[in-house]
């Protein structure tokens, strides 16, 4: 750098403060060229998407220190997804962040067929309810809400426990340090000058799109598939149109121009996904705004089809595609969301797939940093989560091919036989670690071992409010354990002999409860101005890492709380009565629904990972003299499979 010569009197002004000027100028450089020390966290996100977020939001409220970098300047304004399922809003519900999407989304029950032929006009050939009575959700609907609006939801939330996504910072690579501390150095650049940033994290999820730098590093993970030749453009506007199911979803099938899906949205928008039927992809440019709005009015007439404004316009080739892994070696690096899977957006699957991929790898990752997961916790990732996504897929090039096919006939077949699997609620994981699958004698109830738990209303006992019984535990990174009894005064020689094996210092589950007391100790969950009203702490007066359940079907005047073990006094809040069949999804107990029916010499003890999902299922005959010792130690046996006490709290032990 030039330096301006000093001035022979330096003592005047201006001479003075050109000197500093230059400097200053000389001392920011030198300060810029200098390497920033790394940003230190446990888990390092990249990608503020609806996947990253999930991720983020959760393990930010687990306690575990979590950087997102996006390089994005804001979130997204307009365009991209719109669709929320069933799952999704039961998720969003057990997180408490419903509410705000619940007032600004358009639920959407039912989708019309329409079709037209060379010698019939345009009618409606045919309506389907989206969710039939065998879906079994408490919010039988699709709820179409703007991606930006999800978004939203989440930053909120990650803002009330002050953590702030870092944008303008583009990932660019990871390696291993060579310390053997086994943490990941994460290079960014940030920025328009695009200077080097460093983080160091003990975990990598890449939640950064179809495009993902992260599958690029790690090895192996290359995303393979097939690209449809169909064409499509989208448009979301406000529209002026006699077309009477406007308000409904519908799928519009022209024999000579193609293919429509009209899609309401939130703020009076529409969406459409138009088929550019007979459009060579290499006029793929060439068909702009204009010609898009062209082929939706051919494809709608005789009706009326006009644009008041038009906020977003996209154009796609549908692809199918998946990667050979969601994970590196040493599950150390991850990816999520599109980065893993992509398909076409017509049947509202991405950002909702994406968000359970999140889903399912934040409370293995919480564990994981903690140091309670053994090796096959996270291993359990890839494997089902890359399950459901071949499982999409498979569905996604049949539905795509009915949709521009036409076959409006078997695309309604196609949406009766696939609606669990299009709700969320039928992703279904096999057998594994963490799904112990059992034989259990005549059992006849509708849980199942890798399956989501379904709706059940019960009464909480200490306020006696209706509650769904689901969802009722909020998401705090723990397993569930429902204790499930006809009769809890018949049942007390069994529930005390279980508590008290529990409670002996050889019982892995008090082992791991007292490691995670004094886990969250040093690093507790981070808490939001809501939990004054929300309580959490109702559900971890017995354990951080467990919280248990009492489900009886007995009189509530015939109990009494002070009469339950001390295990469940202290968790009084999870002791349910199930006498309100009248107020489920099918008119039935929550015990008949769930195991079939409570007999008065059999317990049923269900554990509940912290996603929701059914990890095992035990009944124990009362008859059975030592069946409560005999229960703990099956707790055990299940949790030892997965969950480890971490390396402190061995060389105690």
């Amino acid at each position: 750098m030039v330096f301006d010569t000093v001035p022979s009197e330096p003592s005047k002004g201006k001479g003075k403060n050109r000197m500093d000027t230059a400097g200053c100028v000389d001392r920011l450089a030198l300060l810029r060229s200098m390497p920033q020390a790394p940003l230190k966290c446990q888990v390092c996100v990249v990608g503020a998407g609806p996947a990253g977020l999930m991720l983020a939001c959760n393990l930010g409220r687990f306690g575990i220190k979590v950087e997102v970098v996006d390089d994005r300047a804001d979130q997204t304004s307009v365009g991209r997804a719109d669709g929320l399922q069933p799952k999704s809003l039961e998720t969003f519900r057990q997180m408490r962040l419903a509410d705000p999407l619940l007032q600004r989304g358009v639920r959407v029950y039912s989708i019309s067929f329409w079709q037209s032929t060379a010698d019939t006009p345009l009618k409606r050939i045919g309506r389907e309810i989206h969710y039939p009575p065998v879906v079994d959700v408490i919010d039988p609907y699709v709820l179409l809400v703007h991606q930006g609006v999800v978004e939203s939801v989440f930053i909120d939330d990650l803002k009330k426990r002050g953590i702030e996504i870092r944008r303008n910072t583009a990932f660019d690579s990871y390696s291993v340090c060579d310390n053997n501390s086994g943490l990941l150095q994460i290079n960014c650049r940030t920025n328009v000058n695009q200077e080097r940033r460093s983080l160091l994290t003990g975990y990598l999820v890449g939640c950064d799109g179809a495009h993902s730098k992260v599958r690029g590093c790690i090895p192996g993970a290359t995303s393979d598939g097939i690209s449809q030749p169909a064409l499509w453009g989208v448009l979301d506007g406000e529209v002026e149109t006699d077309f009477p199911d406007i308000w409904s979803k519908a799928l519009v099938q022209s024999e000579e121009y193609g293919s429509i899906l009209v899609i309401p949205r939130e703020r009076n928008v529409t969406r459409f996904y138009v088929e550019l039927k007979n459009s060579p992809k290499a006029d793929k440019n060439q068909l702009g705004e204009e010609a898009v709005m062209q082929r939706a009015r051919e494809i709608m007439a005789p009706f009326e089809l006009e644009w008041n404004n038009i906020e977003w316009f996209g154009r796609y080739q549908v692809g199918q595609r998946i990667a050979h892994r969601f994970c590196d070696d040493h599950q150390r690096a991850f990816i999520a969301g599109d980065a893993s899977h992509t398909h076409s957006p017509k049947s509202a699957q991405g950002m909702n797939t994406s968000m359970h991929d999140a889903w399912n790898l934040c409370w293995k990752l919480n564990l994981a940093v903690r140091g309670f997961a053994k090796p096959v916790l996270l291993q359990s990732y890839e494997s089902e989560r890359r399950k459901i996504a071949l499982d999409l897929i498979n569905f996604d090039y049949q539905h795509e091919i009915r949709v521009a096919g036409g076959n409006l006939a078997a695309l309604g077949e196609s949406f009766r036989t696939n609606a669990r699997l299009i709700s969320g609620v039928g992703a279904e994981y096999g057998e594994n670690a963490i799904n112990m699958k059992e034989s259990i004698p005549n059992f006849i109830g509708k849980l199942k071992p890798g399956s989501l738990l379904p709706p059940g209303k019960v009464r909480r006992y200490i306020d006696s409010n209706p509650v769904d019984i689901q969802l009722d535990i909020p998401m705090l990174g723990q397993f569930r354990i429902y204790v499930m009894a006809w009769d809890v005064n018949q049942s007390c020689i069994f529930l005390d002999a279980f508590c008290r094996a529990i409670a002996s210092a050889s019982s892995l589950v008090c082992q791991l409860s007292a490691a995670a007391q004094a886990s969250y100790t040093q690093q507790p969950r981070m808490p939001a101005p809501e939990d004054i009203y929300l309580r959490p702490e109702r559900y971890t007066a017995v354990s951080h890492l467990f919280t248990f359940a009492l489900v009886t079907t007995m009189p509530q005047a015939d109990v009494e709380i002070q009469s339950l073990p001390p295990l469940f006094q202290d968790s009084r809040w999870t002791f349910y009565l199930d006498d309100i069949p009248e107020q489920d999804t099918c008119g039935l107990r929550c015990s008949n629904k769930w195991v079939g029916g409570l007999l008065p010499d059999e317990v049923t003890i269900v554990n509940v990972r912290p996603d929701g999902y059914v990890g095992s299922i035990g009944q124990w005959d009362l008859n059975a003299g030592d069946s409560g010792e005999m229960a703990a130690r099956w707790l055990d046996q299940y949790y030892s499979r997965f969950l480890q006490l971490p390396v402190a709290m061995q060389a105690q032990a």
